[in-house]
């Protein structure tokens, strides 16, 4: 088992610590429905030192990095955050990324824990100067609609300019970070990359402040999953396309990347499965590996399934075919046919993500 430099923190904060890919995180600290509103409220912190960074250095290899992707990072501007998917040579998805430019000659980019080693192998095949920095580098979310003033009570200074999928190098008590205004829960926030030596003391400084609260890989999945974010490994892995994992909003049709061809059959025949939103008719959830039923005939399954704290209801995740990928649709799911009905993402949609930030109502 591995563990973060954060480990030492949660641990006195009563983290109940679990096996996640080979590494002990805090599943909960004070109960997943609790760290799940604050969030929702106003601001908590999660411990994400066990995902990988990378950084590419020069026009060259970010271009060759650009062709093992469906999004454009050549065109991506600087200052500026891209989701996208790292695809095998048929298409499938290794992995979905987050990659955030720092200047023509520079990208940063950040990738799940769980394939971690296949992810950098793949990457070190076709991109040569690349440096994996996962090693050395903890990182830490503050999400919550109150993110940007304890940031700010933080000591960080600069970071409340940041747009939304925004990004870049900061100074923080003398230590060299990075900050993007981005996250995995739907509210406002920003993800800290810090060098592992200086993780812990901000932990604690950000654990001090009283907006905030620790939370764990319970809530981060709630979150989520209410926001219809994919969970790499499980919603989406090399079995499925971007277009089946619901992500064409991301592809750069008019580029170059492998399993293109495909795509573009399962595109144009329309007969292909697809990822949907669930919603529950009550509060019963639907799990993984639920089979999905449409007028008695199996149709799709489940991904992923949890109780909703913020729409009070069951909410999913499933693979169904795209023709019956209909908001109001309604299908069983589950040995006891739990009434599920597809939506349009994301299911909580009263989230801060996206909101401007009033800087003159941020007080240290």
């Amino acid at each position: 088992m591995q563990y973060t430099p954060l480990y030492e923190a949660y641990e006195q904060d009563g983290g109940k610590v679990v096996d996640f890919h080979g590494w002990g995180l805090p599943i909960q600290f004070r109960g997943i429905l609790e760290e799940h509103r604050w969030v929702r409220q106003e601001a908590g912190i999660f411990d994400c030192s066990h995902m990988g960074e990378f950084l590419i250095h020069g026009a060259e290899n970010i271009r060759a990095f650009s062709n093992l992707v469906v999004g454009d990072m050549v065109k991506l501007s600087v200052g500026r955050c891209r989701y996208t998917t790292l695809l095998s040579l048929s298409g499938g998805i290794i992995d979905d990324c987050v990659a955030l430019k720092f200047s023509p000659e520079e990208l940063f980019l950040v990738t799940n824990a769980g394939a971690l080693d296949q992810v950098a192998g793949h990457l070190k095949r076709y991109v040569p100067e690349i440096e994996n920095l996962s090693a050395a580098m903890a990182k830490i979310d503050v999400q919550g609609p109150l993110a940007p003033k304890v940031m700010l009570e933080a000591g960080f200074s600069g970071v409340d300019a940041l747009s939304f999928w925004a990004g870049g190098r900061f100074t923080w008590d003398g230590v060299d970070v990075i900050v993007t205004r981005a996250g995995y829960t739907g509210e406002l926030g920003y993800e800290i990359f810090v060098p592992d030596t200086a993780a812990l003391r901000l932990w604690r400084v950000l654990r001090a402040l009283p907006e905030v609260l620790p939370c764990g890989l319970g809530a981060r999945d709630t979150l989520r999953t209410e926001m219809c974010y994919a969970l790499s490994g499980q919603d989406v892995d090399e079995a499925r396309t971007p277009l089946e994992a619901g992500l064409d909003r991301f592809i750069a049709w008019d580029t170059e990347f492998p399993g293109k061809s495909v795509m573009e059959t399962q595109r144009e025949s329309g007969d292909y499965q697809v990822l949907t939103p669930l919603r529950s008719v009550d509060k019963r959830a639907p799990r993984h590996g639920f089979e999905l039923r449409h007028d008695g005939a199996v149709v799709g399954e489940v991904t992923s399934g949890t109780f909703g704290p913020s729409v009070g209801c069951g909410v999913g995740l499933g693979y169904i075919p795209a023709a019956l990928a209909r908001p109001g649709l309604q299908l069983e799911a589950g040995p006891r046919s739990l009434l599920v009905v597809v939506e349009t993402a994301p299911l909580y949609k009263q989230a801060t993500g996206r909101n401007r930030i009033e800087i003159g109502n941020l007080k240290a």
